[in-house]
């Protein structure tokens, strides 16, 4: 069986030998931090890692490392990165903790007396920085430059500009980025994004030199109550764009993409909710459905959704939205749990991640309480199918490497059972 075809398994809720996702999108990652150890305690050559994800500096899964994890899934990424800068060019930096990385050649990570780096959108420094990673910090942080609104001049194609229409060179990137894709023979994750509907990663418009419109994130959540009718109506232009997009998309590269990422809007913390169901049901159900039936009625792609945090109370109206796959399962926030979410909502959403909790389990247990963890959890989500293993959310740089190691071992002693 190939890899497609057991991700393919899992999507239509059926039991086969466990699918493994790391490393092919912005939420389903590694740390460079982590791929350097990894890469070192296999014995693999010694060379600069390879940062795919900038914002997270998420590293490079590549060829050798996929082999050895056993991972079923590659991802197509764009042809820019969260801060507006080109991924096609890489050069050598080192960063604030020593490591030797491949980076944006428009990302300088050269610290100030603070040991500060910082990053400008589409790597123009004529303007103020979009980005920094303070000093003792793994990755970079949205700076927000833009606190006032006036309301009289307010436009919704301000809180648009990151979100047009797709360009024919963007296009041809993704075609061709599939086309190699296609030639792995693992299932092909797209992240052709577009539908952020008030994703708070966005909302500074870090690729934006001189962001406009409503880019204070506590404005933004005043914004959802305070002037909802001007959010309908930017989240009803947004999805006009993403579907004109969607079908360009599906015109030139059809069924060779199995998945495709279109959102990563959080909606919980780690007690709660962002919103209630009826907020979310009045805000952003209506936007996703239309976005979500007409991928679902014109493709054959399944849609992932990214969402962080406890949000029971939303996965009803999450399914009603269309998604077919939720990511990334946050098991240790109050009231995700696994086998309650697997009961009550395994025949409808596929779980992609869950396998492994990534903030108490995974930094701090050690690798035998590992692998016990990941065994009960594949146990659980695994049954019946409709469970593809990633981590919650990426795996980070205070991850030990022993502990990760145990990780993927015991995902090959849960594969080779089969």
């Amino acid at each position: 069986m190939t890899s497609r075809e057991k991700i393919q398994l899992a999507l239509n809720h059926w039991e086969g030998e466990l699918p493994v996702d790391f490393g092919t999108t912005g939420v389903t990652g590694i740390h460079c931090r982590v791929i350097e150890g990894l890469r070192r305690h296999y014995g693999l050559e010694d060379k600069p890692v390879k940062v795919i994800e900038p914002f997270q500096m998420l590293g490079e899964v590549d060829e050798e490392l996929q082999q050895i994890i056993g991972t079923d899934v590659t991802g197509i990424l764009g042809r820019t990165d969260m801060m507006g800068c080109t991924e096609l060019e890489y050069h050598l930096q080192t960063t604030s903790w020593g490591q030797k990385v491949l980076i944006s050649k428009e990302i300088d990570m050269t610290t100030d007396s603070n040991g500060s780096a910082y990053v400008f959108a589409k790597g123009d420094r004529s303007y103020p920085p979009s980005a920094v990673m303070p000093s003792g910090c793994y990755f970079f942080n949205g700076i927000e430059r833009k606190f006032a609104v006036d309301d009289d001049t307010l436009d919704i194609n301000d809180n648009l500009e990151e979100f047009g229409p797709m360009s024919d060179i963007d296009l041809e990137y993704f075609v061709s980025q599939v086309d190699k894709a296609q030639n792995t023979g693992k299932a092909v994750i797209a992240s052709f994004g577009g539908a952020a509907l008030g994703d708070i990663a966005f909302i500074p418009g870090m690729s934006l030199k001189d962001p406009k419109g409503i880019r204070s994130v506590a404005e933004w959540y005043m914004s959802t109550i305070v002037r909802s009718n001007f959010i309908n109506k930017l989240f009803d232009k947004q999805i006009d764009i993403a579907i004109d997009n969607y079908r360009k998309l599906w015109d030139r590269v059809g069924d060779k993409v199995d998945v495709v990422f279109t959102c990563g809007t959080d909606f919980g913390t780690q007690e709660s909710q962002f919103c209630s169901a009826e907020t979310y049901s009045n805000l952003w159900l209506p936007h996703y459905k239309r976005m979500n039936d007409w991928i679902h009625l014109n493709t054959t792609w399944k849609v992932f959704k990214h969402c962080c945090g406890s949000i029971t109370p939303l996965i009803p109206a999450m399914i009603e939205s269309g998604f077919d796959i939720l990511n990334p399962v946050q098991i240790n926030a109050k009231n995700m749990n696994p086998q309650q979410l697997k009961d009550e909502f395994g025949q409808q959403l596929v779980f992609w991640g869950g396998g492994i909790d990534t903030q108490q389990v995974l930094p701090n247990a050690s690798p035998s309480q590992v692998k016990e963890h990941v065994r009960r959890q594949c146990e659980i989500f695994g049954k019946g199918g409709g469970f593809v293993f990633n981590s919650v959310h990426n795996v980070q740089a205070n991850a030990p490497i022993e502990n990760v190691v145990a990780m993927f071992e015991t995902l090959n002693e849960l594969r080779n059972k089969k």
